[in-house]
């Protein structure tokens, strides 16, 4: 119940109460008493008129702060939206240019024999073989550092072809194999955190009878 209601109700059960407590054969003369109803009326009338109009503007402050405040919310939520997305995108930006080197090391590694690496080949290929764990153990510390900062590196051989994740550089029949499935990866996919960075660079077993 509004306050204006409330004041009204009470009005109502006062003047009523005054009423009925009037002494016996006390009545005040009928001009005083239309004279003082009257103006009782007009007090109670323009205070309920007050009432109605504080009631009113409780309402559209109170709703006024509520938008406010939900505004504010919003504006919050977007700030930390963009904050995310800009380190997202520094990080991925500076991924990327990783990724170059992180590639040029693995193809040095796989442009070594593994013939050329044993151990019995003695004195001649030492200086190979201290090369080539060099460069592996520099691989290995650039993922890390990579991956420390949600960085993941995927190998796809003989999953099933996803082109959210891979990119078919070339397609052959394959009959030991199902087709759509990876059989070969040229380079390897990246991602940052569900962000795929780069998609790992493959080919893929076509269906002969397509």
């Amino acid at each position: 119940m509004g306050a204006a209601r409330l004041y009204r109700a009470e009005h109502h059960a006062a003047s009523d109460a005054k009423t009925d407590t009037k002494p016996e054969g006390q009545a005040p003369p009928a001009s005083e008493t239309d004279e003082a109803l009257a103006a009782a009326a007009k007090a109670s009338t323009e205070l309920l008129g007050k009432l109605d109009k504080a009631e009113t503007k409780v309402v559209e402050l109170t709703d006024n702060l509520r938008r406010a405040l939900a505004e504010q919310e919003n504006i919050r939520a977007r700030h930390r939206k963009e904050l995310a997305d800009a380190k997202v995108y520094a990080i991925s930006k500076f991924a990327s240019d990783l990724l170059d080197t992180a590639d040029v090391l693995s193809m040095a590694l796989n442009a070594v024999p593994q013939p050329a690496l044993a151990a019995d080949k003695g004195e001649a290929n030492k200086d190979l073989r201290d090369f080539y764990t060099g460069v592996e153990m520099t691989r290995k510390n650039l993922l890390k550092a990579m991956n420390r900062h949600g960085i993941d590196m995927f190998d796809p051989i003989n999953e099933p072809f996803d082109p959210n994740y891979h990119q078919a550089l070339f397609h052959t029949a394959m009959p030991d194999k199902e087709a759509g499935t990876i059989f070969a990866v040229m380079k390897q996919g990246y991602k940052f955190k569900d962000r795929v960075l780069r998609p790992a660079q493959v080919g893929v077993v076509k269906d002969p009878d397509a």
